[in-house]
C-alpha cells in the first residue's frame, strides 16, 4: 500500500461518525443533490463536518455507506466534484485538494475511481490586482533559475545551483543542470515582509503563498540553452508579462544569446531589469568590467542603464521602462543584491490592466487530470474567467470552435473562484478531451465573434538576416503561444536587414485566432525579426 493510498485507507478505517469530520458518498449528481431543499440540507451537513474537523473535512467519494470500495466512472467522479464544489461554496468553504485512486474495472470494463476530497473552511481565494508576472531570460548557466530559486525561498544557494532545483520541471533537467522547458515560481509580500516557499516541491506550499500574500510575484523562468530558443521565445511572447529580468553572469559577461534575448524583451515592449549574477565568483574589478559591458550593450540598442547600487531602488522603480533599464549586481550564494531585488519587486506597479476587456487566454500547456479531465494552462491575456463560464475553444484544425465549460480554476495549485488578466492559471474544461487541446488554441467567451485566421497583414522589422527576405521565405512565427511555420510575401518583393516594411503572412498548416495589434517574433536559422499584425484575413470567408 502506497503512502498516498494510506490516507484513503485511514479515512475509511476511521469511518463516518455522528459529529465527525468524515463523510462517505458513492456519488453526487446535479439532478438529485442540487434539487430544491436538498442543496441546503447537504450544505448544512458539510458545514457541520468542517466545524467538527476544526475547519477541515474529508469527503470520500466512490464508496458505499459502510466504506466499501464501489468505484465510479471518471465522468461520474467529475460531476461529483462539481456538485461538491457547489455545496462547499454554499457552506462558505472550498475544495482544497482532491486525490484519486483506481478502484479496478467495473461491469462495463471501465476503470472506476475512488477519491478523497479535502474541504476547508473559508471561500476560495479572491485574487486582486497586486500580482505581477516577471519573465526571466539570459544565456545558459548564467544563473536564471538559481536566482529565482533563491528569491522565492529566501535561501542562499550552495554554490552548485541547489536552489534552481525548485524550478526544474523534468527529471532530466535536474540531472543535467539545464532547463529544457518553462518553469514557474511564486512568492509574495504582506505587512510583515516576504511570504516565501519553505519547500517549493510541495504543491501545498505554493498554494499557501498565494493564500497568505497581499502581493504576489510570479516568475516565468525561460530556457537559456540555444537549442531551446524556441521555448524561450514562447515564454517571453506567449505569457502576459509585466516585466523582463535579463540575467548576465559576471564570470562570462554578455553573449550572443544575451543580446538575442534582450532584443526579444525590447521587441515585446517589456520594461526590463538586468541582474549581473555570480559577483561572488569574480574579483571586484571583473564585476565592474561586466557591468560596463552590460551598460554598453544597453546603449547599443537605445536603452539607458541605471545602476541601482548608485541611484537606489526607489529611483529604479520610478524610472524602469521608457528606455531606462535598472542594473543590479547579485549573488545567490552570498545573497548580495537580493534584498534590493525584493524591495524592487514589492514596489513595482502592475502594468497589464485588461481586466475590463472580454476574456481571452491562449493555451500554453494541457494536462489530463484523473477525476477532473482536460486542463488548459496559460496566462489570462484579457478579461476575467470564473468557474461555470461557457467558453469557445479553438480554432480546431478545420477552423471550427468547440463549446466548453469551466469546471474549476487553479493558480499555483490554489483553487480560485475567478482569475483576471495577467494570472497564470490552469482551467479544467468540460466538453473537450485533453488530446484535443493544442498549444496556440484560444479560449474566449461563447458570445464572442471568434473566427479562424489563416493569413494576415503585418508591419515587420528585420533584425538579422544573412541576405534578404523575399517571397516564399518561411520562418516560424511566435504569436502569443502560437509557434507555427508561415510564408512571407513582402510588399515590394524583398526586405533587407534593418528594413521595416509590410508583408503578407500565411500559416502553413492550420488557422489560429489572430487579432489586429498583436505583436510577434519570427525566426529561421540565423535570421530573426519582430512584427505587428495590421489586418487579418478570416479563413471562413
Amino acid at each position: 500500500m502506497s503512502a498516498d493510498r494510506a490516507a484513503l485507507e485511514r479515512a475509511i478505517e476511521r469511518g463516518e461518525e455522528e459529529g465527525g469530520y468524515i463523510e462517505f458518498k458513492t456519488r453526487l449528481t446535479r439532478a438529485v443533490h442540487l434539487a430544491d431543499g436538498r442543496l441546503e440540507s447537504l450544505a448544512a451537513q458539510l458545514r457541520h463536518r468542517v466545524l467538527s474537523g476544526d475547519g477541515e473535512a474529508l469527503y470520500v467519494v466512490g464508496v458505499t455507506d459502510d466504506g466499501g470500495i464501489a468505484g465510479i466512472s471518471p465522468e461520474e467522479f467529475s460531476e461529483s466534484m462539481d456538485v461538491l464544489s457547489l455545496l462547499a461554496e454554499e457552506a462558505e468553504a472550498h475544495i482544497h485538494e482532491v486525490e484519486t485512486w483506481s478502484a479496478g474495472r467495473g461491469p462495463a470494463d471501465e476503470e472506476g475511481l475512488v477519491g478523497l476530497a479535502t474541504i476547508r473552511q473559508g471561500a476560495m481565494l479572491e485574487t486582486d490586482d497586486e500580482h505581477i508576472v516577471v519573465g526571466t531570460a539570459g544565456h545558459v548557466d548564467h544563473g536564471k533559475s538559481t536566482l529565482v530559486g533563491s528569491l522565492v525561498t529566501g535561501e542562499a544557494d550552495d554554490g552548485e545551483g541547489g536552489t534552481r532545483s525548485f524550478l526544474d520541471v523534468q527529471p532530466h533537467e535536474v540531472e543535467r543542470g539545464l532547463s529544457a522547458d518553462l518553469s514557474y515560481a511564486v512568492y509574495g509580500f504582506d505587512d510583515d515582509g516576504q511570504v516565501r516557499m519553505d519547500n517549493p516541491h510541495r504543491k501545498s506550499d505554493r498554494a499557501r503563498v498565494v493564500q497568505e500574500a497581499d502581493r504576489l510575484v510570479s516568475f516565468v523562468d525561460t530556457v537559456g540553452h540555444e537549442p531551446w530558443l524556441r521555448t524561450t521565445i514562447r515564454g517571453l511572447v506567449g505569457q502576459k508579462l509585466d516585466y523582463g529580468l535579463l540575467v548576465v553572469a559576471a564570470d562570462d559577461g554578455p553573449t550572443k544569446t544575451t543580446r538575442e534575448h534582450l532584443g526579444i524583451l525590447l521587441a515585446m515592449d517589456l520594461p526590463t531589469l538586468v541582474a549581473v549574477t555570480k559577483v561572488d565568483a569574480v574579483s571586484d574589478e571583473r564585476a565592474a568590467e561586466v557591468e560596463r559591458e552590460v551598460e554598453s550593450m544597453l546603449r547599443d540598442v537605445g536603452q539607458t542603464p541605471l545602476r541601482a547600487e548608485r541611484h537606489g531602488v526607489r529611483t529604479a522603480v520610478e524610472e524602469v521602462g521608457d528606455g531606462v533599464v535598472p542594473v543590479f549586481g547579485t549573488s545567490a550564494v552570498t545573497r548580495e543584491g537580493l534584498d534590493e531585488l525584493d524591495e524592487l519587486l514589492e514596489a513595482l506597479p502592475k502594468r497589464t490592466s485588461d481586466a475590463d476587456a472580454a476574456f481571452r487566454m491562449y493555451v500554453d500547456r494541457s494536462y489530463d487530470v484523473k477525476g477532473v479531465g482536460a486542463v488548459a494552462s496559460g496566462t489570462v491575456q484579457a478579461g476575467t474567467v470564473e468557474a461555470g463560464d461557457e467558453l469557445l475553444l479553438g480554432p480546431m484544425a478545420d477552423g471550427s470552435f468547440r463549446e466548453v465549460e469551466v469546471r474549476s480554476i487553479e493558480m499555483h495549485y490554489h483553487r480560485v473562484d475567478r482569475a483576471k488578466a495577467g494570472r497564470i492559471v490552469g482551467i479544467a474544461l468540460k466538453g473537450v478531451r485533453e488530446e484535443e487541446l493544442q498549444r496556440g488554441m484560444a479560449l474566449v467567451p461563447r458570445s464572442a465573434d471568434a473566427r479562424p485566421v489563416r493569413s494576415f497583414e503585418a508591419e515587420v522589422m528585420v533584425l538579422n538576416h544573412p541576405t534578404r527576405i523575399q517571397e516564399g521565405y518561411e520562418p516560424v512565427i511566435h504569436l502569443e503561444t502560437v509557434s507555427e511555420a508561415a510564408e512571407f510575401r513582402p510588399e515590394g518583393g524583398r526586405l533587407l536587414p534593418g528594413d521595416t516594411g509590410e508583408t503578407a503572412v500565411e500559416f502553413k498548416f492550420r488557422p489560429y485566432l489572430v487579432e489586429e495589434g498583436q505583436r510577434f517574433v519570427f525566426r529561421e536559422g540565423r535570421s530573426k525579426g519582430v512584427g505587428t499584425v495590421t489586418d487579418v484575413n478570416f479563413a471562413d470567408e
